[in-house]
């Protein structure tokens, strides 16, 4: 992987970046359960990585607090990881600059060329960008970041509610898609359906009737219904009772250990359109 120079780049760079301004709505903690699952994911690849690897928190909007939290939660595993957050609004990358730590963290203004003077990225967290694109755009998108990884690194991109109580995301490979993870504050969860109105861009259109992601949170509702039961010692065992259900008939990727964080990982291919 190439060094990441944190100053300025020497060469051009594009006078206009790929991609359109967001809403910028954020939160701090917004992004916690992504973060958890990230930092679990990745943990042997970044104490592995010969450099110093690099995180981008691609679109972390109108305040920093996603880009500073990232940072904090991936250096429990990797002291000297270095996080870019890079954002499409100048001002937005302006009004972070108080917050910058260079080299460990930095901003930079940026789209979905992603850049990092040559440097591959270890990691690229997308959260909430892709919802506001057309479902045509989306593959398009993942491939241009997906070619800005590092050969093990990773692309995490979701969508969240704004106060981080609901989680849907897609983990690509440099290769492309490989799993969804849906993740929730058990104790609110009505339904594990409720989570459809944050699937990713790529799947929530795709919610209907006959498609596998639909198939999938309709067995989910229905083994959630059958460990009812379980609730009595709490939802976070009603949890697992229904993920370990749905176990026997999707090819989940995770087991009782992450199931009990209130998540549950399935491969790509099965929840795919």
């Amino acid at each position: 992987m190439a060094a990441f120079d944190p100053s300025p780049a020497r060469g051009p760079r594009p006078t206009r970046p790929v991609g359109t301004v967001t809403r910028g709505t954020t939160n701090t903690n917004r992004l916690r359960r992504m973060d958890r699952w990230i930092t679990h994911t990745l943990a042997r690849q970044l104490r592995a990585a010969a450099a110093p690897p690099v995180a981008v928190d691609l679109g972390y909007g109108a305040a920093p607090w996603t880009a500073v939290e990232l940072a904090a939660r991936l250096r429990a595993v990797r002291p000297d990881v270095r996080v870019v957050g890079i954002e499409i609004e100048p001002a937005r990358v302006a009004a972070a600059l108080p917050w910058a730590d260079p080299p460990l963290l930095e901003f930079r203004r940026g789209g979905f060329e992603v850049p990092l003077d040559g440097a591959s990225a270890q990691l690229i967290r997308a959260a909430n960008v892709l919802r506001q694109y057309e479902e045509d755009a989306v593959t398009a998108v993942w491939e241009r970041l997906c070619a800005r990884l590092a050969p093990d690194g990773l692309l995490v991109e979701g969508t969240c509610d704004e106060v981080g109580r609901r989680h849907v995301w897609v983990a690509l490979g440099p290769e492309g898609p490989r799993t969804v993870t849906f993740a929730a504050r058990l104790a609110v969860l009505q339904t594990p359906s409720d989570l459809a109105e944050r699937l990713p861009k790529a799947l929530i259109h795709h919610n209907v009737p006959g498609r596998p992601v639909h198939r999938f949170l309709g067995d989910f509702d229905r083994a959630w219904a059958a460990a009812a039961p379980y609730a009595a010692f709490g939802a976070r065992q009603r949890w697992v009772a229904a993920c370990t259900a749905l176990a026997g008939s999707w090819p989940l990727v995770d087991a009782r250990g992450r199931w009990r964080q209130g998540e549950v990982t399935v491969e790509w291919a099965a929840l795919a359109p």
